[in-house]
């Protein structure tokens, strides 16, 4: 009865109400929000705390800035949902902001296609060298849909392309990448597709954000050539996901395109089905059958892993991998 009624108070103030309904089309800063709502700072950031602490909004810091947007867990979660359908579209005042924000939308879409145009050279070279995107999407798409709805996350999630395929199916889906200027397109890419259930935040792969078993599903998209220490994020995957959970590692099979790693970064030069069955089983999982997906002069490769829900002598069978 308490958490109810601080809800309803901390609710019950026409500005209050405006940053719920705002907040309940996208995910916005405290900047975002001062443009729309044309008021001070300090006023806009006593009305946010008021929220937060009833629990109807969650904060997000993302270096200097905060993001904002409905809470999907605790007390407040379910009466916030309630409170932001009962807001009439129709009123004058909610028209007027979310003409605002549209424009906000579109701002970050100019701001994604800046960054793609200064960029797409590098990124087209790499991506003719392995097969279509497209197809790459449809298998995990597939793969994913294969599973029961359930909370994903997606390290290292770029621009988002994973959570745009992953959210009509998924319960929720958390992006993380340690990139601010990706992060910028990934939430552009979710206004596009509207993917309320989906998040992205800024993150270290080595040090996740989450308390232990937090997730039915971890992907690693194109990710783990990156890393340093591939066995460290596969460790902390395992540490986030649930018992019964999956994860999916999508990356380069073995390949000699030394050049890669000076002009793109990467770390390591592909993985062998026998290191990337190593690495997940050194992480406590249990790998299945990888995917092969033919390339000239890189192979793409699909690897499924499952977290035992009973102790490893009792596990569960391996996915099947989508056609």
């Amino acid at each position: 009865m308490d958490q109810l009624l601080l809800g309803l108070r901390a609710a019950a103030e026409p500005t209050r109400l405006r940053i719920l309904a705002l907040c309940g089309h996208a995910e916005l800063s405290v900047t975002e929000l001062l443009r729309i709502l044309g008021q001070s700072q300090p006023r806009v950031s006593r009305h946010l705390k008021l929220l937060v602490d009833a629990g109807l909004l969650v904060r997000n810091q993302e270096g200097s800035r905060a993001f904002y947007r409905p809470a999907r867990d605790g007390a407040g979660a379910e009466l916030g949902r309630l409170l932001i359908d009962l807001i009439p579209d129709v009123d004058a005042t909610l028209t007027l902001d979310l003409t605002r924000l549209s424009q906000i939308k579109d701002e970050r879409a100019r701001v994604a296609e800046d960054y793609f145009r200064r960029n797409a050279g590098s990124w087209e070279d790499l991506r003719g060298l392995y097969v279509d995107d497209e197809l790459i999407d449809g298998r995990l798409k597939g793969l994913i849909g294969s599973l029961p709805p359930g909370d994903m996350l997606d390290i290292g999630t770029g621009t988002g392309r994973v959570l745009s395929l992953a959210g009509n199916h998924v319960r929720s889906a958390i992006g993380i990448d340690n990139s601010r200027d990706m992060l910028t397109i990934a939430r552009s890419n979710l206004d596009r597709d509207g993917l309320m259930n989906c998040q992205v935040r800024h993150a270290d792969m080595y040090r996740l954000p989450f308390g232990d078993m937090r997730f039915d599903l971890v992907i690693a998209n194109m990710l783990i050539r990156y890393a340093d220490d591939p066995a460290a994020v596969l460790g902390e995957g395992m540490r986030v996901l649930r018992p019964g959970g999956h994860v999916i590692v999508v990356d380069f099979a073995p390949h000699g395109l030394a050049e890669l790693g000076e002009e793109h970064a990467h770390r390591w030069l592909g993985f062998s089905e026998a290191e990337m069955a190593r690495l997940l089983g050194e992480a406590g999982l249990e790998c299945g059958r990888p995917d092969y997906l033919e390339g000239d002069p890189l192979t793409i490769c699909i690897w499924t892993a499952i977290k035992a829900a009973e102790p490893a002598n009792d596990c569960l069978p391996d996915v099947e991998m989508a056609q």
